[in-house]
């Protein structure tokens, strides 16, 4: 009987054992391993607009880059339309009228600054999201306010100067038949030239972008303003291009003081803005005598202590001054320096000392900035535009020397050097030295450093197609000046973006 009555209590206490030890293990199993599962699953289902600190900065600041300007990323988001179309930086060719100039310009360039022509989206990809105000991880204003400034501190620190051409299939954003300012040297496509591909490219800086110039903005930015260029027949070059372009918006009246094709006088009246041109070749006094040397051309005396009276004496009621000059220093000259003969170039004569072209172009420029420096009532701002190579090939510009490429070089195709490097040098020594004596008197200097941009467009010259045929010209392949439309229009990218750096 004992025995009988033993051996079940031994059975029910082993059942017993082997139902709660599982138990325990699955209960300690849920507490240390099941709890943080459960909770991280149910977390973050039940909140799925949610999005980390880290993706949402991503987001935002690949906006950032995406977005070509503050004002396209404005007018899109604003849009009545649920699908971004893709608009051209400028309104079709046979719109004149300010009222129909579209402001919302680059809506489909990438922050590469090549244009896609298979997507009619924003830059931003359609998966893509821009973290907004009902996300439970929002940024504060103050946040997003120094992130912007990071950004904005970034674009302006960036070296436009280096960088490459990339592909723009909108260009041209005029014509020769829609601006009347070409002048005829520069209107390749009216006397044949056989390509066009030359126009469709923009300059694409390292690590950053640089906008397409917005003839409305620029407007704007100018309003009750004046521009003066000051330099020889490039910086009249750059001028019509700025006139081309700003065409789009509106065609300035000429209010000229006389009737003088180096020195036109254009008013924007809608914007009451003054543009003007003085043609000064060599930005110092100079008098152009007769034929001498080895090529029997015209030489000039130059005054290298004494600045052109044309220009400095009117500049004083100017706010913008844009100077420039470079090929007319590598022609036959004789140096002045108070009156005194003390060099020359090219002149072969007895007793007078060959200094080369740099003694004469570094004087030139250091007396053009001592000179605005010291004129009386000019509080306003100073552009050096630097150096643009001219590219002759097969011979020199008197020597059957032509230029008739069809397409940019690439940075790593050709090299910064020679005259072309001691030029670029030169000009910004002086200008360094004037920028440090302009914050002394409150006057800004301001670069538009265009030398490695222009070194790499053999392709954007007239060449033969500056002219007819039979026409007899000095310069028969022009390999100086640039077409219009062309890359001579990229320089007012580089002008706008360095005006509104300033601000």
């Amino acid at each position: 009987m004992e025995v009988a009555v033993t051996k079940p209590k031994k059975k029910i206490k082993l059942g017993i054992g082997l139902v709660i030890f599982p138990l325990f293990l699955l209960t300690l199993l849920y507490l240390f391993l099941g709890f943080p599962f459960y909770y991280s699953f149910t977390s973050s289902s039940s909140s799925p607009s949610s999005s980390s600190p880290s993706s949402s900065s991503s987001l935002y600041n690949h906006f950032l880059k995406s977005s070509s300007s503050s004002s396209a990323a404005a007018s899109s988001s604003s849009s009545s339309s649920s699908s971004v179309v893709s608009n051209p930086p400028y309104p079709p060719s046979n719109s004149s009228s300010i009222s129909t100039y579209n402001h919302t310009n680059n809506s489909s360039l990438h922050h590469d600054g090549i244009n896609n022509p298979n997507s009619n989206q924003s830059s931003l990809r359609s998966h893509d999201s821009i973290p907004s105000s009902s996300s439970n991880d929002h940024h504060s204003p103050h946040q997003e306010t120094s992130r912007e400034k990071h950004a904005g501190r970034r674009r302006r620190d960036c070296d436009i100067s280096s960088g490459e051409w990339v592909p723009n299939h909108e260009a041209p954003y005029y014509t020769n038949t829609t601006c009347w300012a070409i002048h005829e040297h520069q209107n390749c496509m009216k006397f044949g030239r056989p390509d066009s591909g030359f126009m469709k490219w923009r300059w694409k800086p390292y690590g950053c972008d640089l906008p397409l110039f917005d003839p409305l903005e620029f407007l704007e930015i100018m309003r009750g303003k004046s521009m003066a260029f000051i330099g020889d027949s490039v910086s009249r070059n750059h001028m019509q291009s700025l006139i081309c372009l700003l065409s789009r918006v509106e065609y300035p009246e000429d209010v000229s003081l006389v009737q003088d094709f180096n020195f036109p006088r254009w008013k924007y009246k809608s914007f009451n803005f003054t543009i003007a041109s003085f043609w000064s070749t060599h930005l110092v006094r100079s008098t152009e005598t007769g034929p001498t040397g080895q090529y029997m051309t015209n030489y000039y005396n130059l005054h290298l202590d004494e600045p052109d009276p044309i220009w400095a004496s009117q500049i004083g009621g100017f706010d913008y001054v844009i100077v420039s000059s470079g090929q007319w220093f590598f022609r036959p000259l004789f140096f002045f320096d108070k009156g005194k003969l003390v060099g020359c170039l090219y002149c072969y004569m007895p007793g007078v000392r060959n200094v080369g072209a740099f003694f004469a172009f570094r004087r030139a420029f250091r007396t053009t900035f001592r000179a605005i420096l010291g004129a009386k009532h000019f509080k306003g701002e100073v552009f050096l535009r630097t150096f643009a190579p001219s590219h002759f090939e097969n011979g020199e510009w008197n020597k059957g020397g032509n230029c008739l490429r069809t397409h940019p070089d690439r940075s790593n195709e050709t090299e910064l050097k020679g005259m072309n490097l001691e030029a670029h040098e030169i000009q910004l020594e002086e200008f360094r030295i004037a920028r440090r004596e302009g914050r002394r008197k409150g006057v800004r200097f301001r670069l538009v450093d265009v030398t490695k941009a222009m070194l790499l467009r053999g392709d954007g010259h007239p060449s033969r197609y500056g002219h007819r045929p039979e026409d007899n010209v000095i310069l028969y392949n022009d390999c100086v000046h640039w077409c219009l439309p062309g890359p001579i229009d990229s320089w007012n990218d580089f002008l706008l973006h360095t005006l509104k750096n300033q601000q």
